[in-house]
């Protein structure tokens, strides 16, 4: 007789097979050979496979390849449309979360390499190091809505010295469209491409390497409301002149001040205030006087470190309802440590451009699946069950043609039930609803 945990892994299973075929089908028409629509489906889930490092040679191995050139050629010099296959991911992952009051996050991740043979690898700043290593950088997109939350775009960051480079940039197949752009000058990009796929949402945030005037400006032009983390030397213009945010700061009554509770992760130490200021990032054509223009403070309740967030809105809006937007902001922190951990976003050994545009590509697709679905099966009880059951290890499979002449075998670790992708979907439900 089967138990509760057999039956709630096996309908996980199946809910992930229908959503993972829902997805797949939405790119089918990217690849024009048949060949390259299966590998791409075999290496989507080779890479949810419980693998220690995930990259075209422990992949190879585990889907049963002689070596790794199959998935590499796929990579670099396979004839698909990786652009139309990110756009159409977008618009699906969107339509999936879709809500009016959506906010869409900017950041940036790095992954450290050790040479910078890698397209993009250079000696810069990367949060995720901790500081100035070698590593190459990407600006993400997530959406956010109360459904969940993924990543849905990406670019690359290349360096003013790679850009410039002609002989580097021959070597790692950059196009000859690719120009030196700044962080924030990708962002508004991806903005751009977010508004032209349709994908419906209100707000923008990220931190203050995206809360510049260019950025903000084009969010307007867009339709878009945001709150955007800024330095903290900005000056805003009040009712009583320009002034710096810490000086307006100073200034603020002390029953003005909000204070906040509990949050996701810890209780927040925070005080917030809201100071009306005039807008200064009206596109041409636009009154400036049009909408409602915010400078919010955040001061750390026991060292009285100040932040600021430049915000705008069509219609009014409360304070609490802003700092809300702000904290999304954190979304995409979660996303970022889902997929490298369980994705390998980071861990591709990939030097050319198209490659790392197609593995950050697949990557991302690997997190994505449909929230409802998860939702209904309890996942937090799943996840329990999964977590206290350890007698439950992974099968070993021998591939089908393993048999045939020439074929070295080499048994496969592949998940069974208690461990079925679909099931890892569930697990990671509680921290993020969407993979």
């Amino acid at each position: 007789m089967e138990s509760t945990y057999d039956v709630e892994a096996t309908v996980a299973r199946q809910e992930w097979t229908t959503a993972f075929g829902e997805l797949m089908g939405q790119l089918a028409d990217c690849f024009p050979r048949r060949d390259s629509r299966l590998l791409a489906r075999e290496m989507t889930q080779a890479m949810l496979m419980e693998l220690e490092r995930r990259n075209c040679w422990t992949l190879s191995e585990a889907l049963g390849h002689d070596g790794p050139h199959r998935l590499q050629h796929f990579l670099s010099r396979g004839a698909w449309d990786h652009d139309a296959a990110r756009d159409r991911l977008a618009a699906w992952a969107c339509g999936q979360l879709a809500d009016e009051q959506a906010v869409l996050v900017l950041d940036e991740t790095g992954d450290a390499k050790s040479s910078t043979d890698c397209v993009g690898a250079a000696h810069q700043y990367s949060g995720a190091l901790g500081g100035v290593g070698l590593c190459q950088v990407a600006v993400h997109l997530t959406y956010a809505s109360p459904r969940g939350h993924a990543l849905v775009d990406r670019e690359l960051y290349l360096p003013a010295g790679w850009a410039e480079d002609e002989e580097r940039r021959l070597l790692r197949h950059v196009p000859d469209e690719v120009c030196f752009a700044t962080k924030l000058q990708l962002a508004i990009t991806m903005l751009h491409r977010a508004r032209a796929l349709g994908i419906r949402a209100r707000w923008i945030t990220g931190d203050e390497v995206y809360g510049g005037l260019e950025l903000r400006r084009a969010a307007r032009a867009l339709g878009f409301d945001y709150a955007m983390a800024v330095k903290t030397d900005h000056r805003a213009t009040t009712a009583t002149g320009r002034h710096p945010a810490a000086e307006s700061a100073r200034k603020v009554p002390r029953r003005a001040w909000m204070r906040t509770g509990h949050g996701r992760k810890a209780d927040r130490h925070y005080d917030w205030a809201l100071i009306d200021v005039l807008a200064d990032d009206a596109p041409e054509g636009y009154a400036s006087a049009s909408g409602h223009s915010f400078l919010v403070v955040r001061r750390h309740r026991y060292t009285r470190e100040l932040s600021f967030y430049r915000c705008q809105s069509a219609t009014p809006v409360s304070l609490a309802h802003l700092v809300d937007i702000i904290c999304t902001r954190w979304k995409i922190e979660e996303n970022f440590q889902g997929a490298k951990d369980h994705a390998g976003l980071d861990q591709g050994q990939v030097t050319c451009w198209n490659s790392w545009m197609r593995w950050s590509l697949i990557s991302v697709s690997d997190w994505l699946s449909e929230p409802e679905r998860c939702s209904a099966l309890g996942a937090n009880r799943l996840r329990a069950l999964v977590l206290n059951d350890r007698s439950r290890q992974p099968a070993w499979h021998v591939p089908p043609d393993a048999g045939r002449p020439g074929h070295k075998t080499r048994p496969r670790r592949v998940p069974d039930v208690a461990w079925a992708p679909g099931v890892r979907v569930a697990l990671c439900h509680r921290f993020t609803t969407v993979r």
